[in-house]
């Protein structure tokens, strides 16, 4: 995992590519979303219960990014909703022009709703602008209760943090209002939701969050 250092040009260029991407989502009025999060953090389950709650009102799409492997694209799969699987082999996050390609094998005209799952870490992707409605982070106790202050970047600039595997709190000896408290203190602006995902606590709150209530 590594810092990137982004120079005027290459920020100007992957603005404008975050734009071409945006404006394609806007032509077949699909809402996307980029979830971030480390390893582990439950950003798959969290996509997972979301479209389950709502998948007979609304029309799910996904992206499932990582380094290598398709196993969170086989969990999409299998969820019944159009996905595609991509790998950025050396890469530590997508970019715009990594989703622009991976829109082409999706049915756009079949989608109102799009995940991206950003590969798993919490440095890399805050770079990249991909062209969404919304950015999400996805943390867990499991982290420990100082990701906020260790990750201030992508934190500060996040629209929704999901505070996942809450049920984990008390046996790692982590208190999560301390996380709380570390998010809107850096980012007053944003939401930070609690959850455990793997027994659907939260999840009315983050669909909320999100306006996909119907």
């Amino acid at each position: 995992m590594h810092e990137i250092e982004l120079t005027g040009d290459v920020l100007a260029a992957q603005e404008r590519l975050a734009a071409e991407v945006r404006a394609k989502l806007a032509q077949y009025g699909i809402r996307a979303f980029n979830v971030m999060g480390a390893i582990g953090s439950g950003k798959t389950l969290l996509i997972e219960r979301i479209v389950e709650r709502l998948k007979d009102r609304i029309r799910f799409g996904a992206i499932a990014g990582d380094v290598a492997g398709s196993d969170d694209y086989e969990r999409f799969i299998r969820l019944g909703i159009p996905a595609v699987n991509l790998n950025t082999e050396t890469e530590c996050h997508l970019d715009a022009h990594l989703v622009e390609h991976a829109l082409e094998g999706l049915p756009l005209e079949e989608i109102e709703v799009l995940f991206i799952e950003n590969v798993g870490n919490l440095v890399c992707p805050a770079d990249f602008p991909l062209g969404v409605e919304r950015n999400i982070v996805v943390i867990s106790v499991t982290e420990g209760d100082d990701m906020v202050r260790k990750h201030p970047k992508i934190f500060a600039q996040t629209d929704l943090v999901v505070l996942n595997k809450l049920d984990l709190a008390e046996l790692v000896e982590v208190d999560p209002q301390r996380i709380v408290a570390d998010y809107k203190r850096l980012n007053p602006h944003g939401t930070i939701i609690l959850t455990d995902a793997k027994h659907g606590r939260g999840i009315p709150e983050v669909i909320a969050a999100l306006g996909l209530e119907r």
